[in-house]
C-alpha cells in the first residue's frame, strides 16, 4: 500500500468576512499526481497555499508524511523543504545567474557545502533542459525557461512533494510546452505532484486524480477519464463544457 503523502481534513480558510476554503478534505499518496481545476476564485490556489503553509489555515487538520502540522508547534521552514512550490510568476534572483539561483537554497538553507551544491544544480539544470543555460542572468531568457530554472530550484531542496500554481499561465503559448514537458518527466519519474492548471490536456494525460474545485469547496473528484468523460456532478459538467 503507497504511503499516505498528504492528508486534509476539514481544512477552512477565511480572509476577513470572506470564507475561501469550506471544509476541505483530500488525500494524496506518495507517486500520485493531483489536478486541482475550476474556476478562478474557486481556492485553489489558497488550498495550495495552505499545504506550504504560506496561508495558515483557520481550522481543521494539515498532515504532511504522517505529521500533523501546527503553526504553533513546527517549524514551518523545515517543512517548506519537503514540500517544494514553483508559482506563476518565477520569482528568481535578477542579479544571480541561472546556476546561482538554482544553488542559493541548498547553501543558505541547508547548508550544503558549494562544490556539492554546485554539482546538484548542475544536474538539476540537464533534467530541465537548460545545461547551456547556467552563466546567463534570468533577464536573458524566455518565460519557459524562466520557470523551468524555477522547477529546478525548488527540486534542489530535494523535496518530497511538489506544488505548481498554475505554472503556465504566465507563459506564452508556444512557451507552455516545454514547461509541461518537465513536469511530465516529474510525474513519471514518481514525484508526487498536486497541480493547479487549465491545461485540461495536461490534466488528462498525467494526472492520477482529478480534483474540481468551486467556490471553496471540493465538488468533485475522479480519475481523468471519468472526471472529462461522464462527470457525475451538474456543476463539474457546466464547468468543464465551458473550458473544453
Amino acid at each position: 500500500m503507497s504511503k499516505e503523502m498528504i492528508k486534509v481534513e476539514k481544512l477552512n480558510k477565511s480572509f476577513g468576512d470572506l470564507h475561501v476554503l469550506k471544509d476541505i478534505d483530500m488525500s494524496v499518496n506518495e507517486s500520485d499526481v493531483v489536478c486541482l481545476i475550476g474556476a478562478s476564485g474557486s481556492g485553489k490556489s489558497t488550498l495550495l497555499r495552505c499545504l506550504n503553509f504560506l496561508e495558515l489555515k483557520d481550522g481543521g487538520r494539515v498532515v504532511i508524511e504522517g505529521d500533523d502540522i501546527d503553526q504553533k508547534t513546527h517549524d514551518l521552514n523545515k517543512i517548506r523543504e519537503k514540500v517544494g512550490m514553483v508559482f506563476q510568476h518565477f520569482h528568481l534572483f535578477p542579479h544571480k545567474t541561472v546556476l546561482e539561483n538554482v544553488m542559493e537554497a541548498p547553501v543558505h538553507v541547508k547548508k550544503m557545502d558549494r562544490d556539492k551544491a554546485r554539482k546538484s544544480a548542475k544536474e538539476l539544470l540537464k533534467k530541465v533542459g537548460l545545461a547551456d543555460k547556467e552563466g546567463v542572468y534570468p533577464s536573458k531568457l524566455s518565460g519557459g525557461q524562466k520557470q523551468r530554472v524555477a522547477i529546478a530550484r525548488a527540486l534542489a531542496m530535494k523535496p518530497d512533494i511538489m506544488l505548481f500554481d498554475e505554472p503556465t499561465s504566465a507563459l506564452d503559448p508556444e512557451l507552455v510546452g516545454e514547461v509541461l514537458a518537465t513536469m511530465k518527466q516529474l510525474a513519471h519519474e514518481g514525484m508526487t505532484m498536486i497541480v493547479v492548471t487549465h491545461e485540461m490536456g495536461f490534466a488528462r494525460e498525467v494526472a492520477d486524480w482529478v480534483v474540481y474545485m468551486h467556490d471553496g469547496r471540493i465538488v468533485e473528484v475522479g480519475h481523468p477519464g471519468e472526471m472529462f468523460g461522464s462527470p457525475k456532478e451538474e456543476r463539474t459538467k457546466a464547468f468543464l463544457d465551458a473550458v473544453l
